[in-house]
């Protein structure tokens, strides 16, 4: 429910980024869920490919390198962001998830966030979901010898619903020597716990 002015409106990441030298870019990505939509815009191309080179033409003091390039959001900005590390990782060096809904396949199945036609319209029907393109779990194992492979932070609490698929995610880049600083502490899917953890992964990057 929310757009690219949220982070703007709801945490303090100009005065954080501010303090680092960082500049942050926040797209607007629609419902998309970050992907190439089966009905719909293609998000993950227009982050991964458009959206950096036109930023770095608009603003020519912006890094070029690879390591200097981060992704990070919350929610299915959470998903999002350790897909571009996963999917893009030749773009993006370092990605952070907070509260991330990290399983897209159980969103679609289990969420109860939205009508199946939403889950349809962005990666079709959701048993093609599991080893695809947009699952994560699969991503990372394609991506655990590459030379490209992303580091990751991780932050969910734990009374959040996607606290599970977040436990699930930091296992299962654990079992594949992923360098992982995953965290977890008391809270549910609130700003009032993204203000603060996004300082902590803006440190980080």
């Amino acid at each position: 429910s929310d757009d690219e002015s949220a982070w703007m409106r709801r945490t303090s990441i100009e005065r954080y980024a501010a303090q680092k030298g960082l500049a942050v870019v926040m797209p607007f990505g629609g419902l998309g869920w970050y992907t190439d939509m089966r009905r719909g815009p293609k998000w993950f191309s227009f982050l991964t490919e458009e959206l950096p080179a036109r930023c770095r033409a608009l603003f020519p003091m912006l890094s070029g390198r690879r390591e200097d390039t981060f992704a990070a959001g919350l929610s299915m900005g959470g998903y999002g962001a350790l897909k571009c590390g996963l999917r893009a990782g030749n773009v993006f060096s370092r990605v952070a998830s907070l509260s991330g809904a990290l399983d897209a396949h159980d969103c679609a199945v289990n969420g109860g966030l939205a009508p199946e036609g939403f889950w349809e319209d962005a990666f079709g029907p959701a048993e093609r979901i599991p080893g695809s393109f947009d699952d994560l779990f699969q991503a990372a194992e394609e991506a655990r010898d590459s030379e490209f492979r992303p580091d990751v932070y991780m932050w969910c609490g734990t009374g959040d619903f996607l606290y599970y698929q977040n436990a699930r995610m930091r296992d299962h880049l654990r079992g594949l020597g992923y360098s992982l600083r995953y965290e977890e502490s008391e809270g549910d899917h609130r700003w009032l716990y993204w203000d603060c953890k996004i300082r902590d992964a803006v440190d980080w990057f």
